[in-house]
């Protein structure tokens, strides 16, 4: 039975979605609080009985379902029936925890925007494409911009692009679970606010307000929003709930667009500003600095935008010089983002990702990258870093040849024509090298496959090779497994496997192996050893209620372990006093594929306490 049958299954036995109040997940189990829980006690045999369900445990006011190690799959398969369900922040605590780093942090902000693209990715690659087909129809010539048919089709080509805000607001309001209609309302790019960017500027209440066009800007909704996640929630709880649909959208709104508009505008200035200036006297100074800059982060600059400040740059220089020199190297970061995105439709296995790199790679030739980065190389995250050095080589040879743009254009391979005279031909090789160089490092290094899973044979049976002993993972004295307060485990419906009470705060590896699982409150350790044995390491009883306090994870999923390398901190003495029994656990999931053998009682540090063979 596939997980998302047994999924349907489940949601049906017990008594559907309008009876469950909150489903969350441990090391082995789904735990569902429910409203009647009769309805699902009288169909427990019914749920035992389904393939891929080991047992049921009605304990602490929970209908706990015991899956075992793809419980995780389950639980995601019920979210995804039913999403209404899914808590952000109990999703978050889902997943396994990893110590915070600079390197997650930012990995996380970028998945984050690029996940919230996800819903409009399709409509936006198809915009793209038209913009591409209509700047080639002015090119040849076949169609004019003051044509009606033109300025009919760049209207809903550009439409999205334009309001992109708008579809940000209502997509990452949705992703943080906020009021989606008041993101949108706070999308700044209502005609009248975007009409104020060049005149006098406004007060606010005696406050100078900086007018900024937020059209087809990124981060500041995406601010906005995360703004909202921490205001909502304060408001939602003052007003009664009588008034509370109309009264905390007001205060929200009353508070949220002056500040994007006090805040955000001049931040968002000040950073375009300085970068401009930035720019401009590194590439007087230093044009290959200046090459390797804007085409190794002009996409980053496009991601915050802050690349605005330098477009009333680029067109000043054409028309007092009659050129620009920054223009053509753009072309390069442009070109680089069609190579990597080229570079994952040619090597995916995942079907829909390489329809969409297909599509996105001849909409970035054609000098729209937002469904290239949003939807394929940021979301892999490799292929963007790859694309963002092959910007920079190609941005260096652009800017040595000297090259310059006489018309105002939209980076593209359509804008060539502009760059012709002085240096054209090494800047054409500049571009060639950045597409070339964007296939092959997110060849090489993009790591396109890294999430795609493999199908593998499965082994029949347990040669000699595979023999394994596992050493004690703490200090302590064994108990018999059957006196384990807990019948999933002590029952072996789990697998085989000890007990010990500790008497010390130190879980060490037992085997050699990779860490397979670390869960968010650190009670619970995934090993899988070197030979293929799959160890669950379970400190204490019910111990998942305690959310991580007294527990201190040591190691991180996908690490690997020799025996003795220390796991887990816990303070088991805490542990008892507050009401849970420390007994640490030490299970193999996959027992039935050994002839195991254990030590039945008896005092152990560093001892041998299971054979496998």
């Amino acid at each position: 039975m596939g997980e998302a049958t047994l999924a349907k299954q489940l949601l049906q036995l017990v008594g559907g979605k309008q009876n469950i109040e909150q489903v969350w997940h441990c090391a082995t189990r789904l735990r569902f609080t429910l409203k009647d829980p009769q309805k699902a006690t009288a169909a427990k045999q019914k749920v035992e009985a389904l393939d891929g369900v080991i047992t049921v445990v009605e304990a602490s006011g929970q209908y706990q379902v015991v899956i075992g190690n793809n419980v995780s799959d389950v639980y995601q398969a019920i979210i995804k029936l039913e999403p209404s369900l899914g808590d952000s922040a109990q999703a978050a605590n889902d997943q396994p925890h990893e110590k915070m780093t600079f390197k997650r942090a930012f990995n996380g902000l970028l998945t984050f925007i690029s996940g919230v693209f996800t819903p409009f990715l399709g409509a936006m690659a198809g915009a793209g494409i038209l913009k591409g087909l209509l700047s080639l129809a002015v090119a040849v010539g076949w169609l004019t911009t003051k044509s009606g048919a033109y300025q009919i089709w760049w209207a809903a080509a550009d439409g999205i692009f334009y309001f992109l805000p708008i579809a940000l607001a209502f997509t990452a309001a949705k992703h943080l679970k906020v009021n989606p209609f008041v993101a949108i309302a706070a999308a700044m790019v209502y005609p009248n606010i975007v009409g104020l960017v060049g005149k006098p500027s406004i007060d606010f209440f005696g406050i100078p307000v900086v007018a900024a066009n937020y059209t087809a800007t990124v981060l500041p909704i995406l601010l906005v929003v995360v703004v909202q996640k921490f205001l909502e929630p304060f408001f939602n709880k003052i007003w009664h709930p009588s008034v509370r649909n109309i009264l905390a959208p007001l205060c929200l709104l009353v508070i949220i667009v002056p500040l994007t508009m006090l805040v955000v505008g001049p931040v968002s200035s000040i950073l375009s500003n300085g970068l401009a200036t930035a720019i401009v006297s590194l590439n007087k100074s230093v044009p290959a600095l200046a090459g390797m800059v804007l085409g190794g982060f002009w996409q980053v600059f496009v991601i915050f935008g802050v690349h605005w400040a330098l477009v009333p740059v680029m067109m000043n220089n054409i028309a007092q010089y009659g050129t620009d020199p920054m223009m053509p190297i753009l072309l390069p970061a442009v070109l680089a983002q069609a190579g990597a995105a080229f570079a994952v439709f040619l090597k995916t296995r995942d079907a829909k990702m390489k329809s969409l790199a297909g599509s996105s790679t001849i909409t970035a030739l054609f000098g729209v990258t937002e469904p290239t980065i949003y939807g394929i190389t940021l979301k892999l995250k490799k292929p963007f870093y790859c694309a963002c050095v092959a910007g920079a080589v190609g941005g260096i040879i652009v800017a040595m040849s000297g090259a310059g743009s006489n018309v105002a254009s939209l980076a593209s391979i359509l804008s060539l024509p502009t760059y012709l005279g002085k240096g054209f031909g090494v800047s054409v090789i500049g571009d060639i090298v950045a597409f070339v160089l964007g296939v092959a490092l997110t060849l090489v290094f993009g790591g396109i496959n890294a999430g795609v899973k493999e199908d593998k044979p499965q082994a029949t049976q347990v040669t000699a090779d595979h023999a394994e002993t596992l050493a004690a993972p703490v200090k302590g004295t064994l108990v018999p497994l059957s006196e384990v307060p807990d019948e999933v485990f002590s029952s072996g419906t789990m697998g085989q496997g000890i007990a010990i009470e500790p008497e010390d705060n130190l879980v060490k590896a037992p085997v050699a192996g990779t860490i397979s699982l670390v869960y968010p409150t650190a009670h619970a350790i995934g090993i899988t050893s070197d030979k293929g044995a799959e160890i669950l390491i379970h400190i204490g009883v019910d111990t998942v209620n305690l959310k991580g306090k007294y527990f201190k994870p040591l190691i991180e999923q996908g690490q690997k372990v020799d025996v003795g390398t220390p796991l887990v901190e816990f303070d088991y003495q805490a542990i008892k006093a507050a009401g849970y029994a420390p007994t640490v656990l030490m299970i193999v999931t996959n027992s039935d594929r050994y002839q195991v053998e254990t030590r039945a009682d008896g005092a152990t540090e560093d001892d041998a306490l299971m054979t496998l063979a």
